[in-house]
This record gives C-alpha cells, structure tokens and sequence, in this order.
C-alpha cells in the first residue's frame, strides 16, 4: 500500500527511524524470564538436591564394603549396604523423573512466554516496520531463534543447580576422606576454565552469524516458494539462479555450523582429558598411601570414584557456560525485537473514538517517507458525511500515500487529520481503524475457508450476516454453486479464485465490518468486462450513505464522485466537481481525455 515514488537504496538511507544496535545481554534479563516460574523452579530445586545427595552415597557404601563389611566378614552389614547402593539409584531416578518434569514446563513456559511476547509486539509494529524487514527474517527470529535456544532453558535449571550442588559436596567429601588429596584434586581444575572466555566469544559469534544467515535462507524460500514468486521464478525461468542463491546460503550455515562444532569438540576434548590425568595422579599418590599405612584401599578407591563427581559436574557446568555465551547471540536477536518501539502507536490518554459521522478534515498535512522529499506536501481540503470523494493523478502522486494516513498506518510530519472534530492522533488506534474499511487493489485473503476470510472482518458474524453481506457484494450465488460452499478454501494469497471473484469477495468482508468511512481503491482496471459489471454494483451497495474516500480508475466513479482532487507531486493541483474541472481545462481535462474517455470511446 506504499506509494512507488521512491526506491529501495533511498528507503534504506532513511535518517527517521533509528536502526538497532547490537549490544551485550545482561544474564539479569535472561534470569528474569524464570520469575514467573519461581514456586516451580523452588520445587525443581527441592528434587535437584534430593537426586544429587544421593548420587553422591554409593561411593561412600562401596567403601564401606571393602573397608569393613568384606574384611570383617559382616554378613547383614553387607546385604545391608548391597541393599543401599541398588535402592538408592533406584530412589535417585525417581526424583530425577520429577525433576525433568517440572524442568521441562519451566523451560517450555518461558519458551512460550517469549514467542508470545514476540508476536504481541510485532503486531504494535507499524507498517513502515513491514517494508524494511523481510517476512523470512521475522519469522526466523520469532520461530527459529526461540527454538535454537531451547536447549538453554530445558537444560539450565537442571544442569546448573544439579552441577553445583555435585561440585561442593563432593569438595566437601574429598576433604573429609583425604584434605591432602583433595588439594591435589583442585590443582588441576583452573586448567578447565582459562579456554571458557576465549571458546564462548568465538561460539557466541558464530551463533549470531550463523543465524543471521539462516533468516537469509528463510526470506528466500519465503519469497520463492510463495504463489507470486513461484509463478514469476518460472515466468523467468529462473530456477537455477534461485537454487544457486540457496545453495550458497546452505553451504555457508554448514560451514558456521561445521566451524562452531569443531570448536566446542576441542574444548569438551581438553576437559575430557584432565580426568584420566587426574585419576592417575590420584592413584599414584593414594597407591604410595596404602603402601605406607596411611590409607586404606576403600579410601582410595572412593577417592578415585568422586573424582569423575567433580570434574564431570564442572566439565558439564563449564560447558553450560559456553552454551549460554554461545546463545548470548540469539538472545540478542531476540531482545533486539522485544525492544522495538512501534513507529505508531496510542499517546498518552488516548481516547476511544466515538461512533462517527465521517466528516473528514485535512489541515496542511505534508509527509515524508524520508529526509527531505516530501510525498504530501500542505494538504488541506474537507469531505462531508455520506459525500464521496474522488482522488485522481498519475502514478506517485501521493494518492495511496493519502489515505493510508487516514488509518493512521503512518503519521503526518505536518499538520493535522480530523474526524467529526477529533484530531486522530488523539484517539485510540483500536477506535479509529474500527469505523474504517480498505478495499484495495490487491486485496489479500488468508489461505483458510471463504467463511474464516469473512469472519477476519467480524468474527461474531452469523451465517445470516455473511450471507447477507455476500449478496450485496454480488458473490454469494458463486458461492452456493462451489462444492464446500462457504467452507471452501480459497488458496495461497486466494489464488484459486479470480481477479473479480477476489475483489467482490473483498468487499463483501468490508460490508460484514459496517464501517462509517471507506476506502477504495477500485481494481477494476484489469478485469473482463463481466466482473466489472458486478463490481460496480457491489461497490455502489458498499457506498452506500457512507463516506467514501476513492482513488478512481474508472470514468463512472468519478461521475459519481461529489468532489474531486487532482493530485501531482504530492500537491493538490485541482478540486472541483467533474464539470468544474472539465472547463478549467487543467491536468484533469487531460487525464480526463487521456484516461477515463478512452474507457466509453469518446
């Protein structure tokens, strides 16, 4: 519904709306989206200590079956401990079940959370949003994004809490059976976190290129794999340049990914090593103790046991980090659209719009679409309750650019619009757009039931009304005549319907609505004659006592127009009736004889 006087390379110089900024996430406002799963998080907490603590006893009953119930040939001492080490993994699992269960509705809460908090803001987004930002781009961040960073809330709660709660009270127990020991243990552990820094900046940007490039490959296949630009791939016959460009995409992720991987491979790769030289230093050491009457066997034998409670715990804990800073880039992403302030939006103590007459009041309205070229420049001029108005002139005039200002789609840089005296700056966006319908040219239609498109007008619509409002707009007869009726499914963007056959059923989705004010921007222009017809009739059914708001193509609409305004450069060049403007001999008298004459062959 933009206006084509500008191109991209301009649009993207636009100096008005300011780019993002990438910028470090704070763990803080990661952390936060566990709040309101706090009590659950508690619970998960209860059963993370439950299953740790008991992870922890069976080396400490091994070593009391080979210090004391197998020396001292203590039957019931050792059933009782065989006992202890098969029941207790057996009550381990069982808190490690519930433990996943509560794990898992955190993590699949917050996830939740996110894309609706997503969605909720990128629907605030005002249409300029729209044309900057490619589909595929949006929908990688909202589905894609949240979804590469699942791992992180399903796995955080559970690994994190569980780890560190391994890690301490094996330390503990390690002082207790041997502190000389356990000071040799802790010798190597600085070893495994001095690479985290360096592994987790490479992995994060990985991550975010890696991503960026994945929201490249979404917006082509997007584009491509749409009705529109799969017929003009093959119009063209552009198949293999497109799959090249997909094909590039695709090698670059693999080898993002390929790189990513082979980083954190060395990493677990080091970690992975410090445990076996670790045992080893541990056996030597504890070997040379038995030997000498300081240590028992058990003793050692336990030692050895806890030292995979520690190292796996803290190989795992600083492999969450990592993951966590990897996803740092993600969570970028995602803050990044979070954080974005829609261009239009309610002000402060907006009100709710009144049922409206529709009287509608320009005041030396100028708008720019970007620094320093005006695409309206002082528009001014009034249309009266239930009067049509006519807006005629050559492409890129500013006559699109027009009306999308009176729903508020984007807001003057000058001047006022009012309707029945309310500055519409001043109302709710809900309120305004309630009384307004657009029908356009290329009208869009979801690919659902005749019924589903309808009832996006208004969804308590009953069948009586639908059928009602499909009479006027000349379509229901069609209707009745298909297979499933008005459970029929029209097709991607409603291509398996006609040119006509879309817009009357366009219109009657307007006359379901009941706006006081419409907007039409008639599509008449490249249809048969036949559909034509019907679409004049449907369109003076929906003019009917409301204000109207047309960008004419055809002669009869600007017969029938009450006033008409001349627009070229963004300025109102001539307003009148037909007649008047006729002799004044001006622009319209040459769009008159150029465009709408040669229509009846005069």
């Amino acid at each position: 519904m933009m206006e084509g006087n500008f191109n991209d390379d301009k649009w993207k110089r636009r100096q008005d709306i300011p780019r993002l900024r990438l910028r470090d996430v704070k763990l803080k406002r990661i952390l936060q989206l566990f709040r309101p799963y706090r009590f659950l998080f508690i619970a998960l907490l209860a059963f993370s200590i439950g299953a740790a603590i008991l992870r922890l006893l069976p080396p400490l009953l091994m070593k009391e079956v080979i210090d004391k119930a197998l020396p001292e040939k203590d039957k019931n001492y050792l059933i009782l401990l065989i006992i202890g080490m098969a029941g207790l993994p057996v009550i381990g699992g069982l808190l490690e079940l519930g433990q996943n269960h509560l794990n898992n509705r955190v993590g699949q809460g917050i996830m939740s959370d996110l894309r609706k908090s997503l969605y909720k803001n990128l629907q605030q987004q005002s249409i300029a949003f729209f044309t900057r930002t490619r589909t595929g781009e949006i929908i990688q961040r909202v589905v894609g994004d949240v979804s590469a960073i699942q791992s992180i809330f399903t796995t955080l709660s559970i690994t994190a809490v569980t780890q560190i709660i391994t890690i301490l009270s094996t330390i503990i127990i390690l002082f207790t059976l041997d502190w000389r020991l356990a000071l040799l243990a802790m010798v190597v552990m600085p070893l495994l976190v001095f690479p985290v820094r360096s592994v987790s900046n490479l992995r994060k940007n990985l991550r975010w290129e890696t991503q960026k490039v994945r929201g490249d490959m979404s917006s082509q296949v997007g584009e491509e794999f749409n009705v529109s630009g799969a017929m003009m791939t093959r119009i063209f016959t552009r198949e293999d340049y497109q799959e090249k460009r997909f094909l590039a995409l695709n090698k670059k992720v693999m080898e993002l990914e390929l790189r990513s991987n082979l980083v954190g491979r060395w990493f677990r790769l080091l970690t992975g090593l410090l445990e076996p030289v670790s045992a080893a230093i541990i056996y030597f050491y504890g070997g040379f103790g038995v030997i000498g009457g300081r240590m028992t066997i058990g003793a050692v034998v336990a030692f050895a046991a806890y030292l995979g409670r520690l190292y796996n715990p803290l190989s795992n804990l600083l492999n969450l980090h990592v993951e966590c800073m990897t996803s740092l880039g993600i969570f970028q992403r995602i803050f990044e659209y979070l954080d974005l302030e829609p261009d239009i939006k309610n002000v402060p103590n907006a009100y709710k719009l009144p049922a409206l007459e529709g009287h509608i009041l320009f005041k030396e309205v100028s708008f720019s679409y970007q620094a320093g070229k005006e695409a309206l420049q002082q528009i001014s001029f009034a249309v009266e309750p239930g009067r049509i108005l006519a807006l005629v002139g050559p492409s890129g005039s500013g006559k699109t650019t027009l009306i999308n200002l009176i729903c508020r789609l984007y807001d003057p840089t000058g001047g006022h619009i009012e309707i029945d005296g309310h500055d519409i700056h001043n109302v709710t966006l809900e309120s305004l757009r309630g009384q307004i319908a657009v029908v356009t040219q290329d009208q869009f239609l979801f690919h659902a039931s005749i019924r589903e498109n309808l009832l996006f007008a208004r969804e308590d619509a009953t069948q009586e009304m639908l059928e009602d409002a499909c009479r006027s707009a000349y379509i229901h007869d069609f209707i009745t005549q298909l297979t499933d009726g008005y459970e029929t499914i029209v097709g991607e963007r409603g291509f398996r319907l006609s040119g006509g056959q879309r817009q009357r059923l366009s219109i009657a989705r307007a006359i379901l609505k009941d706006p006081r004010i419409l907007i039409l921007d008639e599509a008449t222009s490249y249809l048969d004659s036949e559909s034509e017809a019907y679409i004049q009739k449907a369109l003076d059914s929906v003019m009917s006592n409301r204000t109207t708001i047309v960008i004419a193509h055809r002669l009869a609409t600007v017969l029938q127009a009450d006033k008409i305004l001349v627009m070229e450069n963004g300025c109102i060049q001539e307003e009148g009736s037909h007649s008047e403007l006729l002799k004044m001999d001006g622009l319209y008298a040459k769009l008159f004889h150029t465009q709408f004459a040669k229509k009846i062959g005069t």
